[in-house]
């Protein structure tokens, strides 16, 4: 199982050291005296279940604390546009770069990874089980009207599966309501949907490898290099406007 996750625990545990380590670089020393250093995480990294044994440690050794917020990519971005954030640890490698050329971040760094999983019911009514062509699938299953639960939480994975319907070219604006669905939750609560469906779902591996209501759903597409998760950590300017 931990080969599954593309990392192991101690190369996660590195990620986040080297992570908090930039920050204390990047930022005044002078700054962690006045409160915690705010961490906007993705959901996925906060609910893998590091942050509560890493974080005390990090504060023994260098007098630093640390506050975790666990929201969506999307969300994570606006939440340090707006200066509500000191460091951000997301995955949507498009958006970061973005948000450092318009000066919000003082940098990016690609820390760690996962991939991607296209998941579903056992009797996979869209015939895709064993496919390594994640668009392929996507077109199986919208031809197929099989049901697809989306995030739709503007998260990172959110943002990498509606990348996927338009390479595809399936509109899923007009499917929507009808056999694609959006739960508008995290990856827990939509796999938890999309079990209680028998549903489609585009998952991270590390949050479906330490899922425990996996109910009827499988793993079909997976391999595909489109389906690579790069994580990256970006301190926030504090002097952006």
């Amino acid at each position: 199982m931990e080969k599954d996750l593309g990392m192991t625990r101690r190369a996660f545990a590195m990620a986040i050291w080297l992570t908090m380590g930039f920050l204390v670089v990047a930022q005044p020393r002078s700054h962690a005296a006045e409160r915690p250093l705010l961490l906007v995480s993705t959901t996925s990294t906060a609910n893998f279940g590091l942050f509560a044994h890493l974080l005390p440690l990090f504060a023994a050794a260098t007098g630093i604390k640390t506050r975790v917020v666990a929201v969506g990519t999307g969300q994570a971005l606006r939440l340090a546009r707006n200066g509500d954030a000191d460091i951000l640890l997301v995955h949507d490698a498009e958006a970061e770069k973005a948000f450092v050329a318009k000066g919000y971040g003082v940098g990016r760094r690609a820390i760690m990874y996962n991939d991607f999983v296209l998941l579903g019911p056992v009797l996979d009514p869209a015939g895709v089980r064993g496919m390594t062509d994640i668009l392929a699938a996507l077109r199986a299953i919208a031809q197929r009207r099989a049901l697809f639960v989306s995030r739709g939480d503007d998260s990172g994975t959110h943002r990498v599966e509606r990348r996927h319907w338009k390479a595809s070219g399936i509109d899923i604006a007009a499917a929507s309501g009808a056999w694609y669905r959006e739960a508008g939750s995290g990856m827990g609560a939509t796999l938890n949907i999309a079990s209680g469906l028998d549903a489609y779902v585009l998952a991270d591996r590390a949050t479906w490898l330490g899922f425990r209501n996996k109910g009827g759903l499988t793993i079909f597409v997976e391999g595909d290099p489109r389906l690579f998760n790069q994580y990256g950590v970006i301190p926030v300017n504090p002097k952006a406007e």
